[in-house]
């Protein structure tokens, strides 16, 4: 298979070069430049195979420079059984005869990003195997919250390389930030940033695009490479849980092979929705997808309208990993539904950059409104979710997944559809404590983190995740708060690199 670029269709890249550069020098993200396909014949072998035998065959038709052997090295050690908290990896919780709960916070982390970013690093040595000499690799991640850990337990000790976070100092979870400062690993690093993720994911992409900061860097034999969902190696993890999804919800009788299933995805940077739009691409009989978002609801407007507008408040809400105004791919979505226009996506992109919006055309615009449905909410509807949820169902959830139930019911009271629908789960709720708990019991919080969560274990009577439970008492490594202009010198600070 080979990969193109979004802002260059003469770009043509192997797998593993699209993994180890992570972004394409035009600033273009690396896409596919055909989607495999998957019949139904296909599906219904997929559905006898545990989730690492389908993570195995899905995987090979996009990473074809891959060996079966490397293939199955990467897929069996990112999802052993001592690493996720369920034999089934992303297991379906079944809330009622319409809505079944896709936990994807089974891992090391508690968090979505674990199903990626386990297997990333892996993806990753075997690439640079194929790709680089003597190089190392430094991979740098901005975060709304959840990537950064992930991508710091992924990437913790892996040998030639070099991990690098910059998150928004006041724009995560204690909880998030507490996983992120005490992180163990001798080639681990984390930097606060003063600003919000757009600044600190701008500030990545820019280190990226600089030509002088990459000479440098090679001159000590680094290499840059991104764990964000811009690199390919992030995402098509991803495209993963959603067909699998399907085959469970066919396994447990819920639909019938062939019948559609929609999906509900609350999302900030777009890259975990997307994944559902590729497997629907793939044959995956997907219906609607319909993308959720809190208050910072640029999507929301944009997958109705066709305006994409990043000039707005922005909003620091209680689901802080969609707190995002510039969601990187859309990108990869709109060169897909122009027929991999990359002029035209470029044009898009440019727009964005030097005006912060830009408004599709009415093609455009119809074949986005026919895939896709949005909805958001504030935080006072989020609480509500929250708690709707537990009392209708007993069933806890975070509040990112409380969007994404406010948005399902939204879009049901809406249309009438009683399409059996995957709810995407992406995060622990004890990983926010204070909002969740605030929801189900008001003003209980403490300023503790700690009282905070045994408290909403008494309320909940949900199990404690022992890696959360285990940060309790420890001290932070790293304290540093750079603003935002900096973020190239704490990369040559961390570096080591004059």
């Amino acid at each position: 298979m080979i990969y193109t670029s979004t802002r260059d269709k003469n770009v043509r890249v192997s797998a593993t070069e699209a993994i180890v550069k992570g972004i394409s020098e035009d600033g273009g993200l690396f896409v596919p430049m055909t989607i495999p396909t998957l019949n139904l014949v296909d599906i219904e072998k997929l559905m006898r195979l545990d989730y690492i035998g389908r993570a195995k065959e899905i995987l090979k038709l996009y990473l074809t420079d891959f060996t079966d052997d490397e293939l199955s090295m990467c897929v069996e050690g990112a999802y052993k059984a001592e690493k996720f908290s369920s034999p089934e990896i992303a297991p379906l919780y079944k809330l009622n005869d319409t809505a079944s709960v896709l936990e994807l916070w089974r891992g090391p982390t508690c968090a979505f990003k674990d199903m990626a970013l386990q297997l990333l690093p892996y993806l990753l040595t075997v690439s640079a195997s194929k790709q680089l000499k003597d190089k190392k690799v430094v991979i740098l991640v901005a975060t709304s919250g959840d990537t950064g850990k992930a991508a710091l337990e992924g990437f913790k000790n892996v040998p030639n390389t070099e991990i690098l976070v910059f998150y928004p100092v006041d724009g995560v979870s204690p909880m998030q930030k507490l996983q992120m400062t005490t992180q163990e690993g001798d080639n681990v690093h984390v930097c606060a940033i003063e600003g919000n993720f757009d600044d600190a994911q701008s500030g990545v992409k820019a280190i990226f695009g600089d030509r002088e900061i990459a000479a440098k860097c090679l001159e000590k034999n680094y290499v840059f490479s991104s764990a964000n969902s811009i690199n390919w190696g992030r995402l098509v993890p991803q495209i993963v849980y959603y067909v699998s999804a399907y085959c469970d919800m066919v396994n447990s009788k819920t639909v019938r092979l062939g019948e559609p299933m929609n999906v509900v995805v609350p999302t900030g940077n777009f890259g975990n929705i997307l994944a559902a739009y590729y497997a629907k691409q793939m044959g995956v009989p997907i219906g609607k997808l319909i993308c959720a978002s809190n208050e910072n609801n640029v999507l929301t407007e944009f997958l109705t309208t066709g305006h994409y507008n990043k000039n707005r408040p922005f909003h620091c809400t209680t689901s802080p990993s969609m707190d995002i105004l510039i969601s990187s791919n859309l990108e990869r979505l709109l060169f897909a539904l122009t027929n991999q226009n990359a002029e035209k996506t470029a044009d898009w992109m440019k727009a964005l950059s030097e005006n912060g919006e830009y408004t599709v055309d009415d093609k455009t615009l119809a074949a986005v409104t026919e895939l896709f449905a949005a909805d958001y909410c504030d935080d006072t509807e989020t609480k509500r979710t929250i708690k709707k949820i537990y009392d209708s169902y007993s069933y806890l959830c975070d509040t990112h997944t409380a969007v994404a139930m406010h948005a399902f019911a939204a879009y049901c009271a809406k249309t009438g559809d009683a399409t059996p629908t995957v709810i995407a789960s992406t995060a622990n709720p004890y990983k926010f404590s204070h909002s969740v708990l605030d929801a189900l019991k008001p003003n209980a919080q403490t300023e503790d983190e700690f009282e905070t969560v045994d408290k909403l274990h008494d309320v909940s009577k949900m199990e404690i995740p022992a890696q959360l439970a285990t940060l309790k008492g420890k001290t932070p490594r790293f304290t540093r708060v750079s603003k935002k202009e900096d973020m190239a010198q704490v990369v040559f600070d961390t570096l080591g690199i004059n």
